[in-house]
């Protein structure tokens, strides 16, 4: 990563023209000069081309889902987490009929891609209730994606054939150090665990990767780095596997973590553009974390998946629960308004993007 550091900090403009103007492939030494201060003085260069390549790869579509936080009871200490197990906040793991009645709610609004959301908690969240709730998912969306605990690839696998098809696994933070520092107790302590999962995930079968890191726990652009060589080894690993990277910046939580190395709009922007054009087929991952106008915005240069209409505690789109919730929502649009406002745009919503091979 040195070396990284040392040519976006010497980069000039005629580099990051170079880049922009490259034909073959990029890679990690394209990604450090369009993440360089020179790029970030020709935003506007950087941010066109990255719209140009997303439209030639993606056309207008915006693939939209919903996360369904089916607990949020967690045995892990992470200082910036509104989940961590030594704060006192209303917890609730859903029963299966509780998880029927919220996914049959995301399909009443449209969504066909949920993402099933869980703290990790062996004895509350064991894996036979995962597999239990993505089997009671899969009535209702033929895509079932996870983001809870790490697993082993055998599994994994179980959760493959319950009909899960995908694994969202945030690294958090990538410096290593840091990483120590924010994980003080649990089992997420295992920096080198959790950095191996995705791959063992995409070993069992699961076919959609999501990754990220938390943006504001250490400097951006050096996490941008060691993301995106994350990012390059599951492709060259697992090049059939669909992989997504997301771009989380803190929001506040019951834990009153104020981030250490904020983020600005304009550098989150720089990010997307730079791994759309290094990374030109990977599905650009944008939450609730962020605002309707940034969202609107950042949609047109590069990011092509959304959540919408999202609550973060555990049954929350069923009316008021007293459990807590991981992060506040910036954008509280209804998956309706969203939907409206990205086809104002140009765009087409997209609720489903594949069908099942059917075999008989």
């Amino acid at each position: 990563m040195d070396e990284l550091e040392r040519r976006a900090e010497g980069a000039t403009a005629a580099d990051v023209r170079a880049a922009l103007r490259k034909e073959e492939r990029r890679d990690l030494r394209d990604l450090a000069v369009l993440l360089s201060p020179a790029a970030a003085e020709m935003l506007e260069e950087v941010a066109l081309a990255s719209s140009r390549l997303t439209g030639r790869r993606f056309g207008r579509t915006i693939l939209l889902y919903a996360p369904l936080y089916i607990s949020n009871e967690c045995v892990n200490v992470c200082t910036y987490c509104g989940f961590r197990r030594d704060i006192d906040v209303s917890r609730l793991t859903l029963a299966p009929e509780e998880i029927e009645r919220e996914a049959r709610y995301l399909a009443g609004e449209g969504f066909r891609h949920i993402l099933l959301v869980a703290g990790e908690h062996p004895k509350k969240i064991p894996l036979d209730y995962v597999e239990r709730a993505v089997r009671v998912t899969r009535h209702f969306a033929p895509s079932v994606t996870l983001e809870v605990q790490p697993y082993t690839a055998g599994e994994y696998g179980r959760l493959v054939a319950a009909g899960a098809d995908g694994v969202t696994l945030y690294q958090e933070v990538y410096d290593e150090e840091r990483y120590a520092s924010y994980h003080t107790h649990g089992p997420k302590k295992d920096y080198a665990d959790r950095l191996e999962a995705p791959c063992r995930a995409a070993e069992s079968g699961i076919r959609r990767i999501g990754i990220g890191a938390l943006l504001g726990l250490a400097p951006w652009r050096r996490e941008a780095f060691l993301l995106a060589a994350h990012a390059d080894s599951i492709l060259r690993r697992y090049w059939r596997t669909q992989l997504a990277v997301s771009f989380p910046r803190i929001r506040d939580a019951a834990s009153h973590f104020d981030a250490p190395a904020p983020v600005s709009d304009r550098d989150l922007a720089a990010m997307i553009c730079a791994f759309r054009l290094v990374f030109p087929d990977a599905g650009l991952v944008l939450s609730t974390r962020e605002s309707r106008e940034l969202r609107d915005g950042l949609v047109r240069l590069g990011i092509t998946q959304i959540s919408a209409g999202s609550k973060t505690e555990p049954g929350g789109y069923g009316g008021p629960r007293e459990a807590e919730g991981q992060f506040a929502v910036s954008d509280s649009r209804s998956p309706g308004e969203v939907a409206e406002r990205l086809a104002a745009l140009g765009f087409e919503p997209v609720w489903k993007d594949w069908e099942e091979a059917l075999h008989g």
